[in-house]
């Protein structure tokens, strides 16, 4: 953490000490949100991650860089609309300045902001910039992180959800077995699991098999009611200080356990890290032994499922700890996984989360990612201040 905290403390250094004075003299007074949005803009360097389009042949394409630093002040602001940002640029000097334009005239239109945002969306725009972010304070730098915390949680879209179609295995020759109880001597050939699979799967294939349509989402909240939702899921391994390190977005039926090995691998590629710390939905055995793979120890969280003899096994654990008033080294570190659930918080309430206004997978993510590049950066940035 010292090599990362000096590195952080460089960046922050320049930025208070030679950025912000130079842009009061520009701008005048900033406010504590275009302070946030100035450091945000300096430490993700947007303009090393989109080409250049200067001197070639037709008609000159609007600055691509300017947008894009626009689409992570719409974030920040907790814009709804991109008609909001427009006119917030329109009407506000300084907030246009920070994103790139000197004149009003110079604001493209919105159907040029659309056409941007599809090309962000198609190049995976801000999951390059935050991987690169995320690889060049840790990796590069060495750096070990103690626990990862790995969560999924609902994103509410405004699309229809697609229709799924039952495929019906099909077997030549042969009747379809009834369900129930096989028949004395009836072999019974069960079809793997998609973890099942994973295990003999790349990463690059791990992602093009999870499903990443819109549909229709279902769980249970924390007071035990069931709640829906149409839209997908957002699946985030946290590190400690709440820092978000890698993310998927799938369909909103996808149960968690099933995006943990490539969400995991996803990770190993960013960071080293010790704990791998989840809840019950990711009790699996394939789970469990893909993270000792990886050289981590993974904490999860037992699911008793239908076993009514281990639940009231870990009843009678619980009361036993109760009374001694003791607690596992386990438990402890178990603690640390609330940090995910204060990044979907920040994310959802502060930075877009919930503002969903696009459609379809590419889109919806790039939406989400540009939220998520504001909070890493925003937490880095408390590690020095």
């Amino acid at each position: 953490m010292l090599k990362l905290k000096e590195t952080l403390s460089q960046y922050w250094l320049t930025i208070q000490s030679n950025l912000f004075p130079w842009l009061k003299e520009e701008l005048g007074e900033t406010t504590e949100k275009q302070r946030l949005l100035i450091t945000v803009l300096e430490v993700i360097r947007l303009e090393e991650h989109i080409p250049s389009h200067f001197g070639l042949p037709g008609r000159p394409m609007s600055d691509r860089i300017a947008i894009a630093r626009a689409f992570v002040a719409k974030a920040i602001y907790n814009m709804v609309t991109t008609r909001i940002l427009l006119d917030r640029l329109k009407c506000d000097p300084a907030f246009r300045r920070i994103c790139g334009w000197e004149k009003v005239n110079k604001i493209p239109s919105e159907s040029t902001f659309s056409r941007a945002f599809a090309e962000f969306s198609k190049s995976q725009l801000p999951e390059k910039v935050h991987e690169a972010l995320i690889k060049k304070n840790y990796q590069e730098q060495g750096q070990i992180v103690g626990h990862i915390s790995r969560d999924g949680t609902e994103i509410e879209a405004r699309e229809k959800p697609v229709k799924k179609i039952k495929e019906e295995t099909k077997v030549e020759n042969k009747q379809k077995r009834k369900r129930g109880r096989p028949k004395k001597g009836e072999k019974v050939v069960k079809e793997p699991t998609r973890l099942e699979h994973q295990g003999k799967m790349t990463l690059e294939e791990m992602l093009g098999d999870l499903p990443k349509e819109c549909d229709i989402g279902c769980k249970k909240n924390s007071k035990g009611h069931t709640e829906t939702w149409i839209g997908y899921k957002l699946h985030i391994d946290t590190a400690d200080g709440q820092l978000p390190i890698s993310c998927l977005l799938t369909s909103a039926s996808t149960h968690d356990s099933q995006v943990a090995i490539p969400l995991a691998e996803t990770s190993y590629g960013r960071v080293t890290n010790l704990y791998d710390l989840m809840d019950s939905a990711y009790d699996a055995s394939a789970i469990k032994k893909k993270s000792i793979e990886l050289g981590h120890v993974p904490i999860i969280d037992t699911n008793p499922r239908r076993d009514k003899a281990l639940k009231e096994e870990l009843k009678a654990e619980k009361k036993r700890l109760d009374l001694l008033h003791f607690e596992l080294p386990e438990q402890v570190r178990y603690r640390e996984r609330s940090a995910s659930e204060r990044v979907n918080g920040r994310l959802k309430d502060e930075f877009g989360g919930r503002n969903i206004r696009v459609r379809g997978h590419a889109k919806v993510f790039c939406h989400l990612m540009f939220g998520i590049l504001v909070v890493t950066v925003d937490q880095l940035m408390r590690f020095v201040t």
